[in-house]
C-alpha cells in the first residue's frame, strides 16, 4: 500500500468560481509525516469562505479543505506511533495543499494524528478535529479564556467547578464540541442557545440547559446561572448578532469577562463591550491545530480523543451526526452550498476514496 504517482483533487482555479476535479501528486514524504487515503472529509464554514472570497490562498492550482479521516499508506522513517493501514482522522493544514483534505491523498506531521477508534466510522471522524480545536483554543489558550489546566492534565475534570458558561449556537459543529469539553472541565452549569428541536440531544453532551434561540434574551441566561458566576462567553456562531447578545448577558451578569469567538470580531459588538461597565471584551481566536504556538494543546488532545481507550472510544466525546452528499470530489462545490446556505446539528461529508 502506498501513494499513487497521481490521484484525483479538487483543484481551486484562480479565475474559476467553481472546483475542478484533476490529477495532481505528493511531494515526497518526510521522516516524521504519514501519508494518508482520504474516505471522508467534512465541509466547514471556512471552506466556503476560502472559495467564495479567496483568503489563504497564496497561489494557484489551489487545494482546499481541512477536516478528514482515512486510512494510512505510509509512514516516515521516524513515526513510531502509527501504521500502514491504521484508520485516522485529523485537521489539515490551511494553505499547504499536501496537508489539505479535498483530494484522495495527502501526508500529514504524524504527531496531528489521531487513530479511529473501531466504534467511530470514518464519516463521524472526518469532522471532528477542526471545530474541537476551536474549541479548544477558546477554552485553553491565552487568546481565548486562557482556562487550565485542560481536561487531559492532573486536575483537569475540575478546572470549571463552582462557574457557569454560556454557549452561543451549542448545536452548531463548534458548539456541540465546545459543550462536552465544557463538560469535561468540570463546568457546573452549561447554558446554551438553539433550535429546541436540538434540545435532547445537546443535553445528552453535557448542556444543563438548552434555550430557545429565537426566544432567548440576556434575562433568560441570568435565571438558568441559578445563581452560579458566569465565567465567560462562548460564540459558536460568531455573527454580530450574537456577538452583541454575548456582551449583553455578560453586561447584565455584571461580569468583566470575554465574549470568545470564532469569526472575525465585529467592531460595533466590540465598541458596545468597551461601553459596559465593568468593560467587556470580544476576542476572536484561530483555531489552527498545526499552528507552533497551539500543539502544547492540539497533540495532547489528538491522543485524548484517539486510540481504543481515548474519549471517543468510550463514550466521553461524541462527533457530530454526518449527513454525506454521495458523488465525492465531483460533488464538493454542491456541498458546499449546502453548508453555506446552512445546516444545523449535522456536518456536511464527502467522500474522496470510497
Amino acid at each position: 500500500m502506498s501513494v499513487p504517482s497521481s490521484f484525483k483533487a479538487a483543484l481551486f482555479e484562480e479565475k474559476n468560481p467553481r472546483h475542478t476535479v484533476a490529477d495532481r501528486s505528493l511531494t515526497p514524504l518526510g521522516t516524521d509525516e504519514v501519508a494518508i487515503k482520504i474516505t471522508a472529509t467534512a465541509i466547514n464554514p471556512v471552506d466556503w469562505k476560502i472559495r467564495d472570497y479567496r483568503f489563504f490562498v497564496s497561489s494557484y492550482p489551489a487545494v482546499l479543505g481541512s477536516d478528514a479521516a482515512g486510512e494510512i499508506v505510509s509512514v516516515g522513517s521516524k513515526v513510531q506511533n502509527l501504521a500502514v493501514g491504521d484508520r485516522v482522522f485529523f485537521q489539515g493544514i490551511i494553505g499547504n495543499y499536501d496537508a489539505s483534505t479535498f483530494q484522495q491523498y495527502c501526508k500529514m506531521p504524524a504527531e496531528l494524528v489521531a487513530k479511529t477508534p473501531k466504534s467511530i466510522t470514518d464519516d463521524q471522524a472526518a469532522g471532528i478535529s477542526l471545530a474541537t480545536v476551536a474549541g479548544i483554543t477558546g477554552l485553553y489558550d491565552k487568546t481565548g479564556r486562557g482556562l487550565t489546566p485542560a481536561p487531559w492534565d492532573e486536575g483537569g475534570d475540575r478546572a470549571g467547578n463552582g462557574k457557569a458558561l454560556v454557549v452561543l449556537g451549542g448545536s452548531s459543529s463548534v458548539g456541540q464540541y465546545v459543550i462536552q469539553l465544557a463538560r469535561l472541565s468540570g463546568y457546573e452549569r452549561i447554558i446554551t442557545n438553539s433550535s429546541l428541536t436540538h434540545a435532547e440531544h445537546l443535553k445528552k453532551l453535557g448542556a444543563h440547559v438548552v434555550l430557545d434561540r429565537k426566544q432567548a434574551g440576556p434575562k433568560d441566561f441570568i435565571s438558568a446561572l441559578n445563581g452560579l458566576p458566569l465565567d465567560f462567553i462562548f460564540d459558536a456562531i460568531s455573527t454580530p448578532d450574537t456577538q452583541a447578545l454575548g456582551v449583553e448577558v455578560l453586561a447584565a451578569a455584571g461580569v468583566s469577562s470575554q465574549v470568545v469567538v470564532v469569526q472575525g470580531v465585529n467592531a460595533e459588538a466590540k465598541d458596545l463591550g468597551a461601553s459596559k461597565t465593568p468593560k467587556v471584551d470580544v476576542r476572536q481566536v484561530l483555531g489552527l491545530g498545526s499552528s507552533p504556538n497551539l500543539r502544547y494543546l492540539s497533540v495532547p488532545l489528538m491522543k485524548s480523543l484517539g486510540s481504543e481507550d481515548g474519549w471517543l472510544a468510550t463514550g466521553k466525546f461524541v462527533p457530530n451526526r454526518p449527513v454525506v452528499v454521495e458523488g465525492g470530489l465531483e460533488k464538493l462545490d454542491e456541498a458546499l452550498d449546502k453548508n453555506r446556505a446552512g445546516v444545523s446539528g449535522e456536518k456536511v461529508v464527502i467522500r474522496p476514496v470510497a
